[in-house]
């Protein structure tokens, strides 16, 4: 897919005609079905850097989690089906991917979550995560994908985490690094099919 229609989900209100599929598909061995639509990313199968981050996650065993920039919402709708105890946040800035979320919450009968739309952290900026899932919207530029980790701890509990998947060619290099002047840490969670999950903790450690 060329930048120019990826930029498409990162806009707050696509005008392309609406053009809708169903996913049905199996995550962490459940099955799911998610319904998608232009304009958001990955409409025809859940793609492999969110299939890698849904598989490789870790959850806490309560709290808040945060799925930033969720699209149609499968790491966020993931992350609550697995455990109930969790209340899970999915924002997105895409008017059409938060419908699209909502809706999908209903399909898949997630009761312990909700969806916010706004740019980034604006929706939640007076929430505290145990943990953030983020798929960055790199086609919008390094500098939002920055601004997703370097803002994060803002947002985020002592000891809640950061798990971000990232495509090894584009951001292996610098977004570590990034992370580590943030966070004070960062490891890699997995990797896979030219991807890769950075995971960063928020010890208060960092100087």
């Amino acid at each position: 897919m060329s930048s120019a229609n990826h930029e498409h989900y990162f806009s707050a209100a696509p005008k392309s005609e609406v053009k809708q599929g169903i996913i049905r598909t199996y995550l962490c061995g459940r099955k799911f079905e998610f319904l998608t639509a232009s304009s958001v990313f990955s409409i025809k199968k859940v793609d492999l850097g969110t299939r890698l981050l849904v598989e490789s996650m870790i959850l806490p065993k309560k709290g808040c989690v945060l799925d930033l920039g969720c699209g149609y919402g499968p790491a966020g709708i993931v992350a609550a089906k697995l455990n109930p105890a969790l209340h899970v946040i999915l924002t997105d800035i895409n008017l059409r991917a938060v419908r699209l979320a909502q809706k999908n919450l209903e399909i898949n009968r997630v009761t312990n979550a909700e969806v916010k739309r706004g740019c980034l952290y604006e929706p939640v900026n007076d929430e505290a995560f145990d943990c953030i899932l983020s798929n960055p919207p790199v086609s919008a530029g390094m500098d939002t994908v920055k601004a997703i980790i370097t803002q994060a701890p803002e947002v985020m509990i002592e000891k809640a985490s950061l798990q971000m998947v990232i495509r090894s060619k584009i951001g292996a290099k610098t977004l570590p690094a990034i992370f580590e002047k943030a966070f004070g840490n960062v490891k890699i969670l997995e990797r896979k099919s030219g991807y890769r999950v950075l995971m960063a903790e928020k010890t208060g450690l960092k100087e």
